[in-house]
This record gives structure tokens, C-alpha cells and sequence, in this order.
């Protein structure tokens, strides 16, 4: 019988643009095993100070300490420059977070990374298939982590998430981690797999590594596998449905200047108003409500006044400021859905 999880991984890599791919069943796992293969224990991490806190749990769990650094007012994305200020000696990795469908701006990062011989992971969750320059994002970095919850542009169910790198020893260190530490797992080696003949000996030692069962299900990766079929049907849906709410808004969400496009896991405006008056009036027009940004992780009540390591040297102006102020419109509709909730936006902003 063939192993779906190793086709699946074959198929996404494909896709992706990328040598390997390592399917777990989650992106936060995704996130915690390449943290593990880029051996940030003790180390420093940085990483945006406006995303969702699990990029920050994931560098705890790998032992390592998350800073925090501030991103640019328009995309809400770490940069270069942003980054450059945080480095210590004791930087080991650098997490730069896709938010809303854009990529980051990833080559001045790698340029970064280069001079100061420092680890990229990029976290991809609400990015697949985003164009960054000549490939997707996920690609630049030395690691790209996704997710396939049920509200990304691809799920696997309910959960998973999918590792991708071109370098070898990356992908059997982030394998080995999320395969419970199986010492015979290599860079494509699907879910697990050995002869019968072979780990049935007495003398069989079977782990060389401390590792922990992310491994994806052979029914997620069924799953994952049908859905390779529509993906970029699914993707596009959710672009159409992005730039109908830039219309209904007359103006672009995350306005960049790089080569790269948006494939709007939601459209994120920055509001300039009172946010909670916005979400009332629009839910009572009929509206099906929007998302708020999650707050800062250091702000969160799991990380906030040092009960886990981390660092932040300077309040990060930016990001506090856009979690405040960001409506991030949902794009997981049908399209007649979308056009019912774009005219209620549209008649509540510009009657």
C-alpha cells in the first residue's frame, strides 16, 4: 500500500517550489519542529511583535527566547529594518510571520541572515500560495511552516500543518523531531516506515532522538491530498473575494511597495475609527462580523509580566497601534455570500 502521507508531502513540496516537505499535524508543531532543527534552546528568537502567540510558544517550547520586534505601519510585517536593531550575540533565528495573505518582504531578511549567520523560519499559516518575486512564500527562508486548520486557505480536516526546506539536514533533524525521534527517519521519509524483518530484532535500537508525535494521520493526509486538487480554485476565490472588499473600502489593505501579492486569508484595514461602533452597526445591518487582531504577545496573560522568558527593549509603537485598529474582513465565503456582505460594508462606509 502506498503511503499517503509521503504523497502528500511529495505533492505540497511540489507545489510549493520546495525540496522537502514534513507534514505534523498542526502548524503550531510545524512551528516547534523547526525551531527544534534550527537548535534555538537558549538562544534568541526574533520575531514580530503583531501575530498570534503561538510563534512565541513555539520558541519557549524549543527552549529559546522570543524578541520581540516592531513591523511596518502599512503591512504589519517585521522587516530588515526592524529586525537589525534586536540582534544580540546570542541571536540564533530570526521567525518572520505572512499575516492576511501577504508575504513578508523576505530578501533584505536573508541579506540579514547571511551577515550575521542567523536561522529564518516563515511562518506561512495564512499564505499559501502567495506570490513573493519569482516563487511562493515560504520558499526564501530556510524553514516555511503552514497550517491546514479549517479556516486556512487548505485544510486537512479540522487541523494540520506542513514543514518545507531544501536543505537536507534541516528536514531530517525537523522529521526525527515530529516522528517521536525515530533514528531511521531521513528527509523523505513520509510517516514512518521499516521492514518488519528489521525493527523486530531484539537488538533493534529504535530512537536516537528526543522527539514528540506530531506526525500527520494518514486520513489528514487523504484529505490533504484531494484538496491539492482545488487549491488554487480555493486561493483565487479568496483573492476575488479580497479585492471586493478593497472596493467596497476604496483603498488597498496592506498597501506594500514589493514584489508580491496578497491572497487575502482576510483583508485587513486599518480603521481609523471606533472599532467596536463599526462591528455593531455593521452585525445589526445583517453583517456577519469581522475579526479583531489578537493582541500582542507580550501583552497576552500567558506571557505578560515575566512569567516565561522573553524581551522587549522598546515598546513596539507600531504593532500595538494596528492591533488596536485592524478590521480584518473574512474571506471564507462563496461568492454570492461575499457580494452580501460587501454591500452591507459598503452602505454603512460610503452611503
Amino acid at each position: 500500500m502506498s503511503d499517503i502521507v509521503a504523497q502528500f508531502e511529495t505533492e505540497f513540496a511540489r507545489r510549493i517550489g520546495s525540496k522537502y516537505a514534513v507534514a505534523v499535524n498542526s502548524g503550531t508543531s510545524a512551528l516547534h519542529a523547526a525551531l527544534i532543527a534550527c537548535n534555538v534552546k537558549g538562544q534568541e528568537v526574533i520575531m514580530p511583535a503583531l501575530c498570534p502567540a503561538m510563534d512565541a510558544f513555539a520558541i519557549i517550547h524549543a527552549g529559546g527566547l522570543p524578541v520581540f520586534a516592531d513591523v511596518d505601519p502599512f503591512t504589519g510585517l517585521i522587516t530588515a529594518e526592524t529586525i537589525e536593531p534586536c540582534i544580540t550575540n546570542r541571536t540564533k533565528a530570526i521567525i518572520a510571520v505572512a499575516l492576511h495573505g501577504l508575504p513578508t518582504d523576505m530578501d533584505p531578511i536573508m541579506e540579514i541572515s547571511r551577515t550575521y549567520a542567523l536561522w529564518v523560519i516563515e511562518d506561512c499559516a495564512q499564505a499559501l500560495l502567495a506570490r513573493y518575486k519569482d516563487g511562493f512564500a515560504g520558499t526564501r527562508a530556510h524553514i516555511g511552516c503552514f497550517s491546514f486548520e479549517k479556516k486556512k486557505h487548505m485544510t486537512t480536516g479540522s487541523e494540520g500543518g506542513m514543514l518545507v526546506t531544501s536543505d537536507d539536514m534541516l528536514a531530517v533533524k525537523a522529521r526525527k523531531f515530529a516522528g517521536i525521534g525515530y533514528k531511521h527517519m531521513t528527509a523523505q521519509a513520509g510517516r514512518t516506515s521499516l521492514n518488519a524483518s528489521v525493527y523486530q530484532r531484539p537488538d533493534y535500537e529504535r530512537f536516537d532522538t528526543i522527539g514528540l508525535n506530531y506526525r500527520m494521520s494518514e486520513v489528514q493526509a487523504q484529505i490533504g491530498h484531494l484538496k491539492m486538487g482545488i487549491v488554487d480554485l480555493d486561493v483565487e476565490r479568496r483573492k476575488t473575494i479580497g479585492f471586493m472588499w478593497q472596493h467596497a473600502l476604496g483603498q488597498q489593505c496592506q498597501p506594500h511597495t514589493y514584489d508580491a501579492d496578497n491572497t487575502f486569508y482576510s483583508a485587513a484595514w486599518d480603521y481609523d475609527g471606533d472599532w467596536l461602533a463599526l462591528y455593531e452597526k455593521f452585525t445589526e445591518a445583517g453583517g456577519d462580523g469581522f475579526y479583531a487582531m489578537p493582541k500582542c504577545p507580550y501583552q497576552e496573560p500567558a506571557l505578560r509580566g515575566g512569567r516565561f522568558p522573553s524581551h522587549l527593549s522598546d515598546p513596539c509603537k507600531n504593532a500595538e497601534g494596528l492591533q488596536q485598529r485592524l478590521v480584518l474582513l473574512k474571506t471564507h465565503y462563496s461568492i454570492p455570500e461575499a457580494t452580501h456582505q460587501v454591500e452591507i460594508l459598503h452602505d454603512l462606509i460610503r452611503p
